[in-house]
């Protein structure tokens, strides 16, 4: 059994092996290699991407998919966590792929006897997205090692930039963070955004994530941008051969202006793309073809 909680668990060798079978995934090599396996999809907090690539790559693998909906479980009648993994355990299910409001959810799981894929827990960690955005980079510039990455915005709520930056370090890149000096964390390395740019490899943006704040943002969403935003200008100044990033969702006009969003240098749909495969070479790892 495999779980996938945190990439920090997993060596280099590791997660070089998942990025290779997600590349195989994305040739059509593993379409339908888990079939009959049952798969239980259980979203305590709102998602498109991850919940619905997920959901995506388990029917190219031939799964059969549950669809949970917290709002109308038994959640709502004081069922804690716990028993209601339990409960699919029960039921015969696979796997489980979970992503919650708090942080680390799963340390109250370690008697469950079926794989679980961390799909995001709090502020923490999100494995897959790291993972993608992984192959993203490496499908771009065939390598790692060597290359700078910044990653601008809301650092300190995001668990994109958490479990990123303890990879991407680990991988050989230099990696600088930038945007609001109040949303960035002593423990990385801070640029001002316009000296970040230029050299940067790859650069990554992040929303600013309002429901995880207890207080607006004291700027104005267009001075948001002026000030910390990838327009055109900033585009401008960019390395040919640099690319741009986002986990998305992404506000448009906000973090990222609306005529980058889909400029040459964006990869945002190609990341969205790579998900996918991403997400059916976990649960070939999980469910045990390799």
């Amino acid at each position: 059994m495999k779980n996938l909680f945190k990439l920090k668990n997993l060596e280099v060798t590791e997660i070089n092996d998942i990025l290779d079978l997600a590349f195989e995934c994305k040739t059509g090599k593993h379409d339908n290699s888990l079939q009959n396996k049952i798969v239980a999809n259980l979203f305590f907090e709102p998602s498109t991407r991850t919940q619905y690539s997920f959901n995506t790559a388990q029917l190219k693998l031939g799964c059969k998919v549950i669809t949970f909906n917290p709002s109308t479980s038994s959640l709502v009648k004081g069922e804690s966590l716990y028993d209601t993994i339990k409960t699919f355990e029960a039921f015969g299910v696979n796997s489980l792929i979970i992503r919650h409001t708090q942080n680390e959810y799963y340390k109250q799981l370690s008697s469950i006897n079926i794989p679980i894929i961390n799909a995001g827990d709090g502020t923490l960690d999100h494995p897959t997205q790291s993972l993608l955005d992984l192959m993203t980079i490496k499908d771009n510039f065939k390598k790692f090692n060597g290359l700078k990455v910044v990653i601008i915005g809301d650092i300190i709520h995001s668990r994109v930039a958490h479990t990123n930056i303890e990879v991407m370090q680990r991988l050989g890149m230099d990696v600088v963070v930038s945007g609001p000096k109040e949303f960035a964390q002593d423990c990385y390395n801070y640029q001002d955004i316009d000296t970040a740019i230029v050299d940067a490899d790859v650069i990554m943006l992040l929303r600013v994530q309002h429901e995880r704040h207890s207080e607006h943002m004291a700027i104005s969403n267009t001075e948001y941008n002026e000030k910390y935003g990838m327009n055109m200008k900033r585009v401008n100044s960019m390395k040919t051969n640099a690319i741009i990033m986002h986990p998305a969702p992404f506000n448009r006009n906000v973090e990222i202006s609306d005529d980058v969003v889909e400029c040459e240098k964006s990869r945002i749909f190609n990341q969205v793309n790579n998900g996918v495969f991403i997400r059916m070479a976990v649960l070939i790892r999980a469910l045990g073809e390799k």
